[in-house]
């Protein structure tokens, strides 16, 4: 596989430094990409890079992920108007454990293969230096002018920008530091090339100026496109905030249909970055889906292949069953099977309404339930009218025996209730 080209179709090329695509076909090549800890999960905003290490594997090339333990503690200027908060060394450690299994869904750390990838911690080596050696033997080789010279420097120290807080040292280090980084891995692992997002593009030159100046060596630079909604909003940000990998920060529920929610056109982009399908399957894909889109065929394609490749099978498929509910295609039993953290995802904004769980012992009468208790009718009247035209569900059943007792054995997760009034509105009584 033509490493270069897969990622030209899949839309993930946005700058290649010249003599990167040569060096990949003449030799099996190393490249590294830099994720710095500062929460203990990816989002999917980082998920971008890991696919391109990813795709790099497949080419047969060996892929390096580099937690940044060292530059996690600084915080990167690039694309920030504020600097970040710094972490100690037990939250990254942390973090970064918990980075790893994560990343090990997507890469080959195991194998005997001669390509498997590496994990490394820039930690690991930039905590051996003094500042003083630090400054002497790496900072002489880059002058103030090539640094500042980078857009996101400049982007910071620009007064006119309105909303800079301007450039701590800390930041201004920070290129130096990868810079270095690129410069460790080049003489350590022979890795010639380093990935990154399109704004990442100064740091990285700034490690190849300076494999450059201190070994004579040639190294290479290749970024991908920043990832961007159709309508021009923040690719992986929701009203929530972000869309995590950690099940527990995101649930595999909302995981999957924050992909089953995208836009046609976002879909068709999604499911070349995200996925790991060949071109002629995507292409087929999406012509069948421009046939027939209320079927929404791209979204659930692309919704299948990442839930699978973050959460697993089984969680993929809980995670379509749970969506079938609120369609009304679910059962009572997949309700049961729901944790509450689903649950509650599931049934996120739809009303909720309080009673005392005492008053479920000896069993209500569904018009004391629906009527008096929580007022979900505003009539027996109303309840009455709707029996009879069978259009009550109570935790997705038919409800139409008006003799029968609601009790505690109704409870999902010894607390919820579900009533369905017609086909799509939904309530939930909590019991307290």
């Amino acid at each position: 596989m033509n490493f270069v080209e897969e990622l030209k179709w899949r839309g993930m090329l946005h700058d290649i430094m010249p003599g990167t695509e040569e060096l990949l076909k003449e030799e099996l090549s190393t490249a590294y990409i830099g994720i710095d800890p500062t929460a203990d999960s990816l989002h999917i905003g980082h998920l971008v890079g890991v696919m391109m290490l990813k795709h790099f594997q497949i080419a047969g090339h060996k892929p390096i992920a580099l937690l940044g333990g060292a530059t996690g503690m600084i915080g990167d200027p690039s694309g920030k108007s504020k600097e970040r908060n710094l972490l100690d060394v037990e939250t990254l450690t942390h973090n970064q454990n918990e980075i790893k299994k994560q990343l090990s869904k997507f890469l080959d750390f195991d194998s005997k293969a001669e390509n498997k990838a590496i994990l490394v911690n820039n930690y690991d080596w930039m905590s051996k230096f003094s500042f003083l050696d630090f400054i002497r033997d790496v900072g002489k080789h880059l002058t103030v002018n090539y640094m500042i010279a980078k857009d996101s420097v400049k982007k910071r120290m620009n007064s006119d920008s309105g909303n800079s807080e301007g450039l701590s040292f800390t930041e201004f280090s920070y290129q130096l530091v990868q810079g270095y980084d690129f410069l460790h891995l080049y003489n350590e692992q022979n890795c010639k090339l380093q990935m990154g997002g399109s704004d990442q593009w100064g740091n990285i030159t700034t490690g190849t100026e300076l494999i450059r100046r201190l070994s004579g060596g040639k190294a290479y630079a290749l970024t991908c496109p920043l990832i961007t909604k159709a309508d021009g909003g923040k690719f992986g940000k929701t009203e929530s905030g972000n869309i995590w990998l950690d099940p527990e920060r995101t649930s595999p529920y909302e995981f999957y249909q924050f992909w089953m929610n995208t836009s046609d056109s976002d879909a068709e982009k999604y499911i070349k970055i995200f996925t790991i399908l060949p071109q002629d399957e995507i292409s087929a894909i999406t012509k069948k889906h421009a046939e027939e889109p209320h079927l929404r065929l791209l979204q659930s394609t692309l919704a299948k292949e990442i839930t699978v490749m973050v959460h697993g099978e089984d969680n993929y498929n809980s995670a379509v069953e749970a969506s079938k509910i609120l369609f009304g295609k679910g059962t009572e039993e997949m309700l049961k099977k729901l944790d509450e953290k689903t649950f509650n995802s599931v049934f996120g904004g739809v009303p909720t309404h309080e009673i005392n769980a005492s008053d479920l012992s000896e069993g209500l009468d569904v018009f004391d339930l629906l009527c008096e208790k929580t007022k979900i009718f505003s009539s027996k009247g109303e309840l009455r009218r709707l029996l009879k035209d069978n259009g009550l569900s109570i935790n997705l059943n038919k409800f139409s025996n008006i003799e029968e007792k609601i009790t505690s054995s109704f409870l999902l997760n010894n607390k919820y209730i579900v009533v369905r009034r017609g086909r799509k509105k939904y309530f939930i009584i909590i019991a307290k």
